[in-house]
C-alpha cells in the first residue's frame, strides 16, 4: 500500500468514525450546538480530551499553512472547512494526502 493510499484511507476512516459518534449525539440531543459545546466539556476526562485536540488544531492550521506556502501544496485550505465539519481526524491525513500529491 502506497502512502498515499494510506492518507486518503485514514482521511475516509476519520471523517465516518467521528461521524458515528456526532450522529448519535445529534440523533438523541436534535441539532443543539450549545448542548454539543457543553458536552465537550461534561467533566475532567472530555475537558481534557477535547482542549487537547482544539491546541493540536490551532497548531496543524499554523504548520500546514506555513508549509504549504513553502512545499506549493495547492488546496491547503481544503484542511479548515475539513477541520471545522469533522475535525483533525479528517484535516491531518487529507492535508498529507493533498502534500503527498503535489511530488507525484
Amino acid at each position: 500500500m502506497s502512502l498515499k493510499t494510506f492518507y486518503l484511507i485514514m482521511a475516509i476512516a476519520g471523517t465516518l468514525l467521528p461521524w458515528f459518534f456526532f450522529g448519535s449525539f445529534f440523533s438523541a440531543n436534535g441539532f443543539d450546538l450549545a448542548a454539543f459545546i457543553t458536552s465537550l466539556f461534561a467533566n475532567g476526562a472530555a475537558g481534557g480530551f477535547s482542549i487537547d485536540v482544539l491546541l493540536s488544531i490551532s497548531v496543524f492550521w499554523v504548520w500546514s499553512f506555513v508549509d504549504a506556502a513553502r512545499t506549493g501544496t495547492r488546496r491547503w485550505w481544503l484542511v479548515l472547512p475539513a477541520s471545522f465539519t469533522v475535525g483533525l481526524s479528517l484535516a491531518l491525513p487529507l492535508y498529507l494526502y493533498l502534500r503527498i500529491d503535489e511530488r507525484d
